[in-house]
């Protein structure tokens, strides 16, 4: 899975970032949307989630795909949602990557871990569970993922602790209301015997309507890269804050470990539930869509072979950026919140701590439309317009009872 794309074994190798950008013949971060039906309506959903989608890959078809896998060496995938153990076959699938050689990282908010499931994810092998958790009190967290939100995931913490699995995570979306809690989160997660596991708020999916009103403040910007700085040495960031990495003065101590780039397309991307392939987790947008699985030769042709993914793979243009001194630091910020902020692909990212994205912000854009949406039911006070297309369709439908 190491390897480069067309690259001959004699070439010699620079930096781990240059080889990166050149592509691998397998990701390294894998992200698989298995379901969009959701119980919760979190306002910063990436994918819209709450519905399922009636064209959702049945249980063969998921096999074949962790078959494909298993064939490419991806040693692991993250498994998402919406919210993926509500599919019946859930753990059916998950036996079955782990059985043929695929780790599984999944992500829920704690709907089914219950203290049987608990005690069976402690007796099981190459099986990760993230917890997601966007406050360290209810009256934070259940604002952005609703009521009860926060009771649920606690509860599925305590279960996993008690069970003795080890080294469960916890998931949060860092935003301008939890920022100051960092600190409860870090002992948080130490009570449980879990890791702290930190990711940047991308405008996308519902998260586009609430990213005016969530994403940190510059100031808060500078405090979380100081924290990170200070107590991040065991703390997951999934390197998604690379656009911070501006702040450092180049001493020793003074940056963030990780990998300052976007893997989009190079060496992340995305199987969403009906089996579309995207470049990246948080662009899930018919602007970067490589192709579908089941129509476009399988995900090993599309990961090597798709148009969209070979030109990302090619040298970027990063306009304006690369006369900023910051530049090989942060390397423009992230593509997919530029694009759901309508600023362009080759500027400046919209929290570019060097504030030159502000006047970007300030000026005209237009902002893309989602092309996907499984938002349902009521929107919770924070979000600024309600979803697109509104259903009080039970999200659920088309499951048989768990």
């Amino acid at each position: 899975m190491t390897a480069t794309l067309d690259r001959p074994a004699s070439a010699p190798v620079g930096r781990l970032v240059d080889q990166f950008e050149k592509g691998l013949d397998a990701p390294i971060c894998l992200t698989w949307e298995l379901t969009y039906a959701c119980n919760l309506s979190c306002v910063h959903c990436l994918s819209s989630s709450g519905k399922r989608d009636p064209r959702e890959l049945d249980t063969a078809q998921c096999k074949a795909i962790i078959d494909e896998l298993q064939r490419m060496q991806v040693f692991y995938v993250n498994i998402g949602g919406g919210e993926p153990t509500v599919r019946p076959d859930f753990w059916e699938l998950v036996d079955y990557a782990t059985s043929h050689q695929v780790g599984v990282k999944f992500s829920t908010n704690g709907l089914k871990i219950d203290k049987k499931v608990a005690q069976r994810l402690a007796a099981s092998d190459y099986v990760d569970v993230q917890i997601s958790l966007d406050g360290a009190t209810a009256e934070v967290n259940d604002a952005v993922r609703g009521p009860g939100s926060y009771d649920m995931a606690i509860k599925a913490l305590e279960n996993l602790h008690e069970a003795g699995f080890a080294d469960a995570k916890i998931s949060v979306v860092v935003t301008r209301h939890n920022v100051s809690q960092l600190d409860e989160f870090k002992d948080l997660a130490d009570r449980y015997g879990a890791t702290l596991r930190i990711t940047r708020m991308r405008p996308s999916g519902r998260g586009a309507d609430v990213w005016d009103d969530l994403h940190p403040l510059p100031s808060q910007q500078r405090e979380l890269y100081d924290w990170l700085v200070k107590r991040g040495d065991k703390v997951l960031t999934g390197d998604s804050f690379f656009h911070l990495a501006a702040y450092s003065d180049g001493s020793p101590g003074s940056g963030l470990a990780g990998l300052n780039l976007c893997g989009a397309g190079r060496v992340v991307c995305l199987i969403d539930p009906i089996g579309d392939v995207y470049a990246c987790p948080f662009a899930i947008h018919e602007n970067f869509l490589a192709g579908n699985i089941l129509s476009d030769g399988g995900f090993q042709t599309i990961w090597q072979q798709s148009e969209l993914f070979l030109e990302l793979r090619e040298p970027q243009n990063a306009g304006a950026c690369t006369k900023c001194a910051h530049f090989d630091a942060c390397r423009g910020g992230c593509m997919a919140a530029k694009f759901f902020t309508g600023l362009p692909l080759d500027g400046p990212d919209p929290e570019c701590v060097q504030g030159f994205g502000e006047a970007l912000l300030a000026g005209e854009r237009s902002t893309p439309t989602a092309n996907k949406d499984h938002s349902r039911g009521v929107p919770l006070t924070l979000m600024t317009r309600p979803p697109s297309r509104d259903c009080d369709e039970n999200p659920l439908a088309g499951f048989a009872a768990i």
